[in-house]
């Protein structure tokens, strides 16, 4: 008997940096409501979906960088959020910058997602593992990518969850570009990943790849972890030119198969629909990628073993 989620991709348009967290949570509500409407019991909303994307800037003043950071989970401004969600009885993933007071005592600054469920309740968290870019600002660079400098690595590594009725997981944006992210939420069974991204069409050190090519790499590496893993993949951007950045669209729902379901057309607030079966990747799981039965893990050292690439001697 299938298990079917339809589930809601809403994808953003440009965030502002004057544009205030109620005025973002009003978007985000249209569009849940907007989801609602098409019958989705769930909906993915990007990366950093509360504000602008301010790793692009170097910024000085710590309380200036504080501000873009919530310190709880729902606050006063994305309440609402959550009230509509129970009051609609739809989930929804949502990424956010989260600053806590550690067991330590010390502060830290991640790069979050949370799955809330279809009575508003968080059931799973995911902080971003693969933070790209710099600690320090790069030279002669029309815009900068400062991730390392204002989060820290996730420590919770890849967790799956059971929550409306299938296993799910998260990553967060560069994270769908790696095959460890995919490979590591298979080995729990997950059924759908959810993910938002906030990718420049242009990669600034690399300036012959087009706008093609990087669109290409983006679905790519999401399609090879849905098929590979048996999963659905649910992927929001933020797209459109945002304070003088242009950041690439393509939001879409990818079937386990690998097949490309659903894709958003604009660059602007949109929302795509999709029935997702969740038992569709179990005959994958169970033949093709049956890990059990397949995998052989006694050659996979070198994956935990070593980071970068060590070459063979030369002859």
């Amino acid at each position: 008997m299938s298990r079917i989620l339809t589930a809601a991709v809403a994808q953003m348009g440009p965030v502002s940096r004057d544009e205030s967290r109620v005025q973002v949570v009003d978007r985000l509500i249209v569009m849940m409501r907007h989801a609602h409407a098409r019958g989705a019991g769930l909906v993915v909303f990007p990366e950093l979906a509360l504000t602008t994307f301010f790793p692009r800037w170097v910024l000085d003043s710590q309380d200036e960088i504080d501000s873009f950071f919530e310190t709880k989970m729902p606050s006063n401004d994305t309440q609402t959020l959550f009230d509509v969600s129970r009051e609609l009885g739809i989930g929804f993933h949502l990424g956010y910058a989260e600053k806590l007071t550690g067991d330590d005592g010390i502060l830290h600054y991640f790069n979050t997602a949370i799955l809330v469920d279809q009575n508003g309740v968080i059931s799973g968290k995911y902080r971003k593992i693969h933070l790209p870019g710099h600690a320090e600002p790069q030279p002669n660079q029309p815009h900068q990518h400062l991730e390392k400098r204002y989060f820290e690595v996730g420590d919770l590594g890849f967790p799956a969850f059971r929550s409306m009725d299938g296993i799910m997981g998260m990553c967060i944006c560069n994270d769908r570009r790696w095959p460890e992210t995919y490979r590591v939420l298979g080995l729990q069974g997950v059924e759908m990943i959810m993910l938002g991204y906030n990718t420049p069409t242009t990669n600034p050190f690399q300036e012959t790849e087009s706008p093609h090519l990087g669109m290409f790499h983006n679905h790519l590496s999401m399609q090879a972890g849905a098929y590979q893993n048996g999963a659905w993949v649910l992927a929001a951007a933020k797209a459109g030119t945002e304070e003088g950045v242009h950041h690439m669209g393509g939001s879409c729902i990818i079937s386990p198969t690998g097949e490309m379901v659903v894709q958003a057309l604009s660059e602007g607030d949109e929302v795509i629909v999709a029935e997702c079966d969740l038992d569709r990747g179990k005959y994958i799981r169970e033949t093709i990628f049956n890990f059990d039965a397949h995998r052989r893990i006694e050659h996979y050292g070198l994956i935990t073993e070593r980071t970068g690439a060590v070459l063979p001697p030369e002859i």
